[in-house]
């Protein structure tokens, strides 16, 4: 359990300041563990029993559903074969290839309409909200993996970049029609503690009955100061500085716009599309 005492000395270490929200709660239990959450993407070589995994994946499809209708599925990748064509694809991210478990969380449609089929109904939703509705199934899935993991010792880091390489992933793991990668995920007991991200302060992102965004550029100007006081990206480290050059003072806002003035994932509808979505 995190050293700190409170929960608010949880908040304040994720968000850099203090509310005093949660200074009369002790940092313990799962809203501690939620709150000190860490991404890892170093592990030792130690396995993770297949009964283990079992109980985590068991704990993953618990979470709330669409309507009830269980639109996630994962594919545990096994195959050694298997796992080194998809490491191939993503060389930057070596743990893809090391880490004990490799996993990709699906967003399954197909399921839903093979159902109608063995019951002799029109599947009668056949439009954008059946893809969305089974992105949201499966990031469910993975965030309450996620949690079962950290409960048990094990470290997690989910990898959106298999959509950049959706068409070779899915030929690889063989997914059919109606049948989609979320996100990998890496799983195994972490090398280290790790460090907990700062993340942007609530203010930011919680409106109270309408959207207002009228202090954004203030508010993310402070959080690029305190992100860079707890720690500074070094000038080799800055995204695209052959297009944008090297900034004098690299925030995170400067790194994630830098981030997405690259197209990716352009070919994303294309392949739903081919996979039989229809996305109008």
């Amino acid at each position: 359990m995190d050293p700190k005492k409170t929960i608010a000395e949880l908040i304040e270490h994720r968000y850099g300041v203090s509310s005093g929200a949660g200074s009369d709660m002790p940092a313990e239990g799962e809203l501690a563990s939620i709150l000190s959450h860490r991404t890892h993407r170093r592990f030792t070589d130690q396995p993770v029993p297949d009964e283990l995994l079992e109980v985590l994946l068991a704990a993953a499809f618990s979470a709330p559903a669409k309507s009830d209708l269980q639109q996630g599925s994962v594919v545990v990748v096994r195959d050694a074969a298997k796992r080194q064509a998809i490491a191939k694809l993503m060389p930057a991210m070596e743990w893809i290839g090391t880490c004990p478990v490799f996993m990709i969380f699906l967003g399954d449609s197909r399921r839903i309409r093979r159902i109608c089929e063995m019951r002799g109904k029109p599947f009668a939703n056949d439009h954008l909200d059946a893809f969305l509705n089974a992105a949201v199934d499966s990031g469910l899935v993975m965030m309450n993996f996620i949690r079962a993991a950290e409960a048990v010792g094990l470290g997690c880091c989910p990898i959106s970049v298999v959509r950049n390489h959706i068409d070779a992933i899915a030929e690889i793991v063989e997914l059919p029609d109606h049948v989609f990668p979320v996100a990998g995920m890496t799983l195994g007991y972490p090398v280290a503690e790790g460090y907990v991200s700062l993340r942007l302060h609530p203010a930011v992102n919680v409106h109270v009955d309408r959207y207002d965004d009228s202090n954004l550029a203030s508010e993310i100007d402070a959080y690029d100061r305190r992100r860079d006081a707890r720690f500074s990206i070094p000038a080799e480290k800055q995204r695209n500085s052959d297009i944008h050059g090297v900034a004098n003072f690299y925030g995170w806002s400067e790194d994630k716009a830098r981030q997405v003035s690259t197209t990716e994932r352009d070919q994303l509808a294309a392949y739903l599309t081919r996979k039989g979505f229809n996305l109008g």
